[in-house]
């Protein structure tokens, strides 16, 4: 089955923790907003088809019959599927719990720059984004950083505690990117007292399963989107 990707053109977004799955797992797909001829209105066109599991937004999955939204959701589906995560209940669960941890931070570095609402611009909220910044880089980040390295202390080179990586990993990877570039400062001295994180986002960078992609043009650069940079909002 040749699967087919809906997520937004042009940003990473939280349509990157999918195509990384996918194309780390040698898993075929179509990356359906991105083909030739493709508008932002067919997307939403598809999205807005007529379905029994109609999708709430993009990032979501059609496998033959089934329509799969949200993230976590896709993910666990591809993980199963594809052997993406471990074989056994408490695994797999286990690597969706990382997953939806990993949402939960996706979500606050998102609100850091759009923390009144998403449909304002960052110029019309740029006061309350201030504060939230620093509360993000001060509080949030060590937190959320310190849990993913306690777990790779006590589970080794990858979160699942096996040999080989998992979705999960590959997730962790992609959001320490987005953070290195949105929070250049402030990763750099959080980097120092989380080695297990940053070697885990070395591992993956270089896993040979990725070269192909990461080194594409496919492989979208970081601007807009969930992850973005203004110098205002960073520190060390």
């Amino acid at each position: 089955m040749t699967y087919e990707l809906w997520y937004w053109n042009g940003i990473p977004g939280r349509g990157e923790f999918v195509r990384l799955a996918l194309e780390a797992g040698g898993i075929p797909y179509r990356d359906r907003a991105r083909e030739s001829g493709t508008l932002a209105p067919d997307l939403v066109a598809d999205m807005c088809a007529d379905r029994d599991s109609p999708p709430f937004a993009p990032p979501y999955l059609v496998a033959g019959d089934m329509t799969i939204s949200q993230t976590a959701n896709i993910l666990l589906f591809l993980g199963e599927r594809h052997g993406l995560a471990p074989g056994d209940q408490a695994g797999r669960l286990w690597i969706n719990q990382i997953q939806l941890t990993i949402a939960d931070m996706v979500a606050e570095a998102h609100d850091v720059h759009h923390p009144i609402a998403s449909g304002l611009y960052y110029e019309e909220q740029k006061t309350e984004a201030l504060r939230r910044a620093g509360d993000f880089r001060g509080q949030r980040m060590p937190k959320f950083l310190g849990y993913f390295e306690r777990v790779l202390a006590r589970r080794g080179n990858w979160v699942g505690g096996g040999h080989r990586w998992t979705y999960a990993d590959l997730s962790l990877y992609h959001l320490v990117d987005g953070l290195l570039y949105a929070f250049p400062r402030r990763m750099t001295t959080l980097a120092r007292g989380h080695p297990g994180v940053m070697a885990l986002h070395a591992r993956v960078g270089g896993l040979p399963e990725l070269q192909a992609y990461l080194g594409s043009g496919r492989r979208l650069p970081w601007g807009d989107g969930i992850f973005r940079h203004y110098r205002e909002l960073d520190g060390d």
